[in-house]
């Protein structure tokens, strides 16, 4: 059974990590499956990594890591994660924290018990991988000129999300307890900063995937066609087939507020196959001709988890969300009272 814990001053539930760094991929796996026939993909498996979901430059088309590499990045990550076990000193600023927080990253000296520890690059049949995206080669998003977003100085490991502060619609989806940050362009399941933990339940017709953040269940009817009622849910539209020893997801006609960049041209399509007992092969696959100059995906491995999923509770009213509400509204004020002060002083 794992621990839990829970985080009364952002007034929700959080997940600690299900499974340590798991086992290489067994490539003669004959692949296991249901009283039914079909591929046992069913359980409790999680996706926690630190690695990039985009490629960092220095890396070029390089797909592996060598290992002086992995040791540096690992290693770094654990002297990360020992700090972050050690208490906090309640009188700490944020000049005077360990670890640096100057530049505006707000996972800096993060506690451990709020995070999902994890200190591994992520392997896939056994490589540790530069990037979870795999094409293009360089391993990052083939943005169109006209709809690449624009650089970001505040963006963590695991790409967190921003927006401004005017009122709550402003803010991003997760903040306002609407989907969660586990979610990369309306589906792709990608790692975060904590319950990166994902169930899997398959069903006659349905395949339900639910991902503990936010307690979120995308429900894949199998062997069925995109509905044509122009509703369009959270998540998208998808549908699901078996090919060998694979599920096959294809997501369209994904709801408007998940398309930050895209069009409603989107259409992702997810391959869960299971390569040995305790890991789950995840490939994707993004196309949208008016946001991208070509496909791009790439593959990661699940894990088993250690124990079963709990739910992750969030709710509107999250003090959290008030808090930057208000504290926008007084870096306001201070500013119209500073610019009053020049003004008299000339």
């Amino acid at each position: 059974m794992r621990l839990r814990a829970t985080m009364l001053t952002a007034a929700c539930v959080l997940a600690l990590p299900l499974s340590a760094h798991a086992a290489q991929r067994t490539s003669n796996y004959a692949g296991a499956t249901t009283s039914k026939g079909i591929p046992n993909l069913e359980g409790a498996w999680t996706n926690i990594t630190i690695s990039r979901f985009e490629r960092a430059p220095q890396y070029g088309d390089r797909l592996v890591m060598t290992d002086q590499e992995v040791a540096a990045i690992e290693g770094r990550a654990a002297q990360t994660a020992e700090l972050g076990r050690a208490p906090t000193d309640p009188k700490a600023t944020v000049e005077t924290l360990p670890n640096d927080c100057s530049n505006g990253r707000n996972w800096c000296n993060v506690n451990a018990a709020w995070g999902d520890n994890e200190s591994h690059i992520m392997r896939v049949n056994g490589q540790p991988r530069t990037s979870l995206i795999t094409f293009p080669a360089n391993g990052r998003v083939p943005w169109l000129p006209n709809k690449a977003p624009p650089p970001r100085v505040d963006e963590g490991p695991r790409g967190t999300t921003g927006g401004d502060a005017d009122n709550p619609e402003g803010r991003p989806l997760p903040e306002r307890c609407l989907v969660s940050q586990n979610f990369r362009n309306g589906a792709l399941i990608t790692p975060t900063l904590y319950n990166n933990n994902i169930q899997i339940v398959q069903g006659d017709g349905t395949v339900a995937i639910l991902v503990e953040m936010s307690h979120e269940a995308r429900l894949v009817r199998l062997n069925a066609k995109h509905r044509t009622d122009g509703v369009k849910p959270w998540f998208g539209d998808s549908i699901g087939w078996y090919d060998g020893d694979t599920l096959v997801v294809e997501t369209t006609g994904f709801h408007p507020e998940q398309l930050t960049r895209e069009s409603d041209k989107l259409k992702i399509t997810e391959r869960f196959t299971r390569v040995a007992d305790n890991r789950l092969l995840y490939r994707f696959r993004v196309e949208d001709p008016e946001t991208y100059a070509e496909p791009w995906g790439g593959e990661y491995e699940f894990s088993t988890a250690s124990g079963p999923m709990y739910e992750y509770a969030c709710h509107e009213g999250n003090y959290g969300l008030v808090g930057l509400l208000r504290g926008a509204r007084h870096a306001e004020q201070e500013a119209r009272q500073a610019a009053a002060g020049n003004t008299s002083n000339r």
